[in-house]
């Protein structure tokens, strides 16, 4: 940390697939967050040359297709057994931890740091990355809307977006464990002042926590 700046607030984002946290750290960006995209990272990790060469090892030969992951195929498969989900994330997810923790670093260093690293982490709670965090934020939404949305951007099934569900936690379960949770079954308008009521409120945490 550059001398006379307190570190930002380490804030873990979450929620089921479809709840729209993607949407909500865009927000949370506009308003001055440095957000740090799992997602994003993990998409980077399997255009690596030696991820890919060990998913294909470890996970599936059939997943990568000259030299790229077929992701519909990868997706088909892990949800559908387990021990290759496992295998899958024991790959990518230690990719994916070394570049965030990077990306929160040279975020530290910079003069003035940002007020508030925002983590935006699928499996946060599944894979105890909570823990680490100053606090945490799950979006939430109801299975109906997400499944509609999901179907539109993605042309996944009700079934494919259960599977999903059936493997991270339960939503009502990341809901009780959370800091703050974020209702994103209504308008856009509404999440925008959700968002920046979210905003108000972090800020004064790591304005607290800047003064302990």
């Amino acid at each position: 940390m550059p001398p006379g700046y307190p570190p930002p607030l380490r804030v873990g984002l979450t929620g089921a697939v479809g709840a729209g946290k993607s949407s909500v750290a865009r927000r949370l960006a506009a308003l001055g967050a440095r957000v740090i995209d799992a997602d994003v990272l993990a998409r980077e990790a399997t255009a690596d040359p030696g991820v890919l060469a060990r998913i294909a090892a470890e996970v599936g030969a059939d997943l990568v297709v000259d030299g790229r992951l077929d992701r519909a195929a990868t997706a088909a498969k892990v949800f559908a057994d387990p021990a290759a989900r496992r295998a899958l994330e024991a790959i990518v997810h230690p990719w994916v931890r070394a570049r965030a923790a990077a990306a929160e670093g040279a975020a530290r260093a910079e003069v003035p740091p940002p007020a508030v690293v925002v983590h935006d982490v699928p499996l946060l709670f599944e894979n105890g990355l909570d823990a680490g965090m100053d606090a945490t934020v799950v979006v939430a939404a109801p299975f109906a809307v997400r499944a509609e949305r999901l179907a539109a951007r993605s042309g996944l099934s009700e079934a494919a977006v259960r599977a999903r569900d059936a493997a991270q936690l339960d939503s009502a379960e990341k809901a009780r464990r959370a800091t703050f949770v974020i209702d994103n079954g209504g308008a856009e308008e509404d999440l925008d002042a959700a968002v920046e009521r979210l905003w108000v409120r972090l800020l004064a945490l790591s304005r607290a926590d800047a003064g302990r």
